[in-house]
């Protein structure tokens, strides 16, 4: 009886390592996924004819874009059941942002491009005198 009982607690911890093994292989295995299939959501063309005008807001857009479904999946997934509302509704859209990013980082090197100095602001007029209290009063009495 004991031998079988010892045999049967071996087969359980056995099948619990296997299903954890299982388990972490396709999490890294889901993680791996977002890395390599993001230049497949992306027109592997669109930049070719940009030049660094045309590249560099487009950069910034796409950052701030990414940036911003960063925060909504973040924000998605401290929610119950966050995690799945944030794959459904943005992990798309995430993914085929930094495919292009990529792209459009790949044509900026590509081009040589560097980032512009921004435009110093235009030089202040000064400001009109304002006529005081008192030569308004007298220029209304006259």
């Amino acid at each position: 009886m004991s031998l079988s009982l010892s045999h049967h607690r071996s087969i359980s911890r056995l099948a619990a390592v296997l299903a954890l093994l299982a388990l972490g292989v396709g999490v890294s295995g889901c993680a791996q996924v977002g890395d390599t299939i993001s230049p497949a959501f992306a027109d592997p063309a669109k930049y070719d004819l940009y030049d660094c005008k045309q590249l560099e807001p487009e950069r910034k857009s796409l950052a701030a874009r990414t940036a911003e479904l960063q925060g909504l999946m973040a924000k998605a997934e401290t929610g119950v059941g966050g995690s799945v509302v944030s794959e459904l509704a943005y992990r798309n859209d995430y993914i085929a942002l930094r495919g292009q990013s990529k792209l459009a980082e790949e044509a900026w090197r590509k081009n040589r491009c560097q980032e512009s100095k921004p435009e110093p602001p235009p030089p202040a007029a000064p400001a009109p005198k304002a006529k005081s209290a008192r030569s308004k009063a007298g220029g209304a009495a006259n």
